[in-house]
């Protein structure tokens, strides 16, 4: 947590519709074709558990080829990624793996071939968020986040080569924060997986492999990942009472913190650009797509936001309110823009990706702050998720849509806290009442697509934020503390059964009426 950057819960940018099915599956792709040295001729990718029965609708199988061919997650190509592989002369295929309780709900095995011959096999776990982590290598278990830069070398398990290994690097004054070497049999292969303070220069690659024990050495980069190599800040903190102590000691509210805090890991001419395009994007997700609607790629949803943005004066005022109508509007159009493969910025997830812009947006608004003043409450939102992001999940596939559109409901409150002027003690006071609100929320997509009931429950977390924003700044406390309630959030996640948690299989997904829409069940 230490290193987590503001814009790994605020991020990725990245074609919809899901942060952990589409941008998470291509990070996980295109981390292990970085382990290739030659052209990838043929990939084949087995899909395990909530991968395996929501792969369509979620875009994982063009994000996946996506991956492999060097896409971002941002690149529009992504929707047309099959086709772009066949222009390339790259052969795909895909197979489902039975399901395995003890496998990451969120996995694939990724069979590479390239045009020397050569193989590798690759299992990649997509964490929630669009983190990913490296697990297995050709069988290997192994555990690559990104945390590290990391130097990945496959070698003959023979005496004299880990010397030869170190001594290189000592060479190149690079100094090796972990090692650990893994190996098949004695005698056997070998894989050793070296995180280091910096990365060495590439003439290190060319000198290993010259090596004639070595069988191929490559740099390992997890996009979105921050290195721990990064200077550490002072106003480092893992938990909502370390957070308090830091802004009460500086004087700064949770946004200015997490602001400072993020300079300190990168610069702040850094921070402003990164958080300048965050807004830029926000602003154009949450407003075209009322100006103008475009179908979902499974049909159910495209033009609810305009519906709800053009009878604002009709029933807001008896109802939710114009500001609120307003939020619920733009929080409606991110996930339209997203369930068409549009560009949005995850926050902390795509399917729980409107909550935040919409009621940060639209506040500002109404308030008539500027951009910087905007930026500090999306910090503010950001330090929260980061909370949730470490200490519970954010997953659906993990903990349900509690743990998606539950944590952005949480971030939204204590942004829209601080923007009215409360304190920080009160901006965790909303967001623990949030979580609270929205606990044991399923995550029941229908037809594996993030679409229904996933716009709605967007709408209904954009509701939640605000209340819980009022609750807490008219002095109505949380009894339970927002650590303790992200603790209670990831335990009941891991209660609910996985037919509950984003595989399609229960809820209002295999209800019949939404079977009927979506021309069949994932049973």
């Amino acid at each position: 947590m230490a290193t987590m950057s503001a814009f790994e819960i605020l991020g990725p940018v990245m074609v919809g519709p899901s942060s952990s099915h589409t941008a998470g599956a291509l990070r996980c792709a295109r981390v292990a074709a970085s382990l290739m040295e030659g052209e990838i001729e043929h990939v084949s990718f087995t899909l395990h558990n909530s991968f395996a029965h929501t792969y369509h609708g979620h875009g994982t199988d063009r994000a996946l080829v996506a991956g492999v061919l060097g896409m971002d997650t941002d690149d529009e190509r992504i929707r047309d990624a099959f086709q772009v592989a066949r222009d390339a002369g790259l052969d795909y295929a895909f197979e489902l793996a039975e399901d395995d309780p003890r496998v990451h709900p969120n996995t694939v095995d990724i069979f590479m071939r390239d045009n020397r011959g050569d193989t590798c096999t690759v299992r990649g776990e997509s964490l929630g968020g669009g983190r990913v982590r490296v697990s297995r290598i050709n069988g290997v278990d192994v555990d690559i986040s990104g945390e590290y830069d990391t130097l990945f070398v496959a070698h003959r398990d023979t005496p004299g080569v880990l010397a030869s290994l170190t001594l290189l690097l000592s060479q190149h004054d690079i100094n090796i924060a972990f090692m650990r070497t893994y190996r098949t049999e004695r005698g056997g292969d070998a894989y050793t997986v070296f995180e280091l303070d910096e990365l060495p220069p590439s003439c290190v690659l060319d000198e290993l492999r010259h090596n004639a024990n070595i069988v191929t050495a490559t740099y390992v980069q997890v996009p979105g990942a921050q290195p721990s190599s990064a200077s550490a800040p002072d106003e480092l903190f893992e938990t909502a009472s370390e957070l308090l102590s830091l802004c009460g000691r500086h004087g700064l509210n949770i946004g200015a913190l997490m602001a400072v805090r993020e300079a300190a890991l990168t610069s702040e001419d850094e921070v402003v650009r990164a958080m300048t395009r965050v807004l830029q994007v926000m602003r154009d997700e949450t407003e075209a797509p009322i100006s103008e609607p475009r179908r979902s790629l499974g049909g159910l949803i495209g033009g609810e936001a305009r519906g709800v943005a053009e009878h604002r004066d009709s029933f807001g005022s008896s109802l939710m309110g114009t500001v609120q109508t307003e939020a619920v509007a733009r929080a409606m159009a991110v996930l339209e823009r997203s369930a068409s493969m549009g560009v949005i910025v995850a926050a902390p997830t795509a399917g729980s990706s409107g909550v935040v812009p919409g009621c940060v947006l639209a506040c500002a608004r109404h308030l008539g702050l500027d951009d910087a003043q905007t930026m500090d409450a999306l910090f503010c939102a950001a330090a929260v998720g980061m909370l949730l992001s470490t200490n519970a999940c954010v997953a659906g596939a993990e903990g349900g849509c509690q743990a998606e559109v539950g944590s952005a409901a949480a971030m939204a409150a204590a942004a829209l806290v601080q923007m009215l002027g409360g304190s920080p003690a009160c901006a965790l006071d909303a967001a623990s009442i949030a979580l609270g609100n929205l606990l044991g929320l399923v995550c029941d997509p229908v037809g594996g697509l993030v679409e229904v009931p996933c716009q709605n429950r967007n709408a209904i977390g954009v509701a939640c934020a605000f209340s819980s924003a009022q609750l807490a700044l008219s002095g109505v406390k949380s009894l339970v503390p927002f650590d303790e309630m992200a603790q209670v959030m990831l335990d009941v996640g891991h209660a609910m059964p996985s037919a509950l948690r984003e595989t399609a299989r229960g809820g209002i997904a295999v209800a019949p009426s939404a079977c009927s829409a979506c021309g069949g069940c994932n049973k």
